[in-house]
């Protein structure tokens, strides 16, 4: 087998559990941290709203069921576009109001299906880190967006605080008794998830990085906020509804005595917000994948 077809075998097994992932829990992400803010107030969903302020022509990378978009059409006479590879996630964004005159799309994002400098602004929150074949990814949002146009991107960076090292050693566990088949596959390219790394690739396919930062975003509560919030990481698609339940006895149990009498379990979800301009357009068509 080459090397070609082992990435495109790779990259069918991960949008394969990406779907299937997002079919049951189509709005996964905005439960997790919708609600969840950095030491200045903002979520990450507004973060990237401010990112992008001005710009008039906004597509979202991976809009699931809309949040951002929703945020973004607070400003009148905005151009929205979402793309997402989940019809379910897709599903509950269209019943959004906001976005009625939005166009949503299921689509991969290396093959996106917009005209050659259709935007201004792209926002990607939590996405762009599980994308196979990065590279055609940028490649194709060199396309769509003008000459000058904004990429600003949030990708994780792992947690922090008792809830987190709850996990960490708890959920190894239950996992090693998961059948190999229901584990996560590695999804996406772990360069992006390092500023470094993704400053690099950007600068390959042709945006300059002027701003990136490393956010805080706080999910502390109670253990059953902490673990409604956690319990939505893909990691948790090998567990079926008993090792599930058992593992939620396992982690509350511990959680009541490292915060007692309702007192917050500490938890905060550490995040890289990447924003770039686009300065050097696509010297040629993206080859389709």
């Amino acid at each position: 087998m080459t090397t070609a077809m082992t990435a495109s075998a790779a990259a069918a097994e991960q949008e394969a559990f990406l779907k299937a992932f997002h079919a049951a829990r189509p709005a996964v992400t905005t439960e997790a941290f919708g609600e969840a803010r950095a030491a200045d107030g903002r979520s990450g969903y507004e973060n990237l709203r401010d990112q992008v302020s001005g710009r008039r022509r906004v597509l979202d990378l991976g809009c699931g069921d809309g949040p951002l978009l929703e945020l973004l059409a607070r400003t009148p006479g905005r151009k929205l576009a979402g793309v997402d590879i989940s019809p379910e996630s897709l599903s509950l964004a269209r019943r959004r109001p906001a976005l009625s005159s939005a166009v949503l799309v299921e689509a991969r994002a290396q093959l996106l299906p917009f005209p050659d400098d259709g935007f201004d602004a792209c926002v990607s929150h939590l996405t762009l880190m599980l994308m196979a074949d990065v590279e055609r990814v940028l490649a194709e949002l060199g396309r769509v967006l003008t000459a000058g146009g904004v990429l600003a991107c949030l990708t994780g960076a792992g947690g922090d605080g008792a809830g987190y090292a709850l996990l960490g050693e708890l959920l190894p566990g239950a996992l090693r008794q998961a059948p190999a088949d229901r584990r996560m596959p590695a999804l996406g390219d772990r360069r992006t998830r390092d500023p470094e790394h993704l400053a690099g690739l950007l600068a390959t396919a042709g945006f300059r990085t002027r701003d990136r930062e490393t956010v805080s975003l706080d999910l502390s509560g109670r253990p059953e906020r902490v673990w409604a919030a956690l319990s939505g990481l893909y990691d948790f698609a090998a567990l079926d509804a008993p090792a599930l339940a058992a593992l939620r006895v396992a982690v509350l149990a511990r959680a009541a005595r490292l915060a007692p009498s309702g007192a917050p379990l500490d938890c905060h979800f550490r995040a890289h917000v990447v924003t770039a301009t686009l300065d050097r357009k696509p010297l040629g068509p993206v080859t389709p994948c």
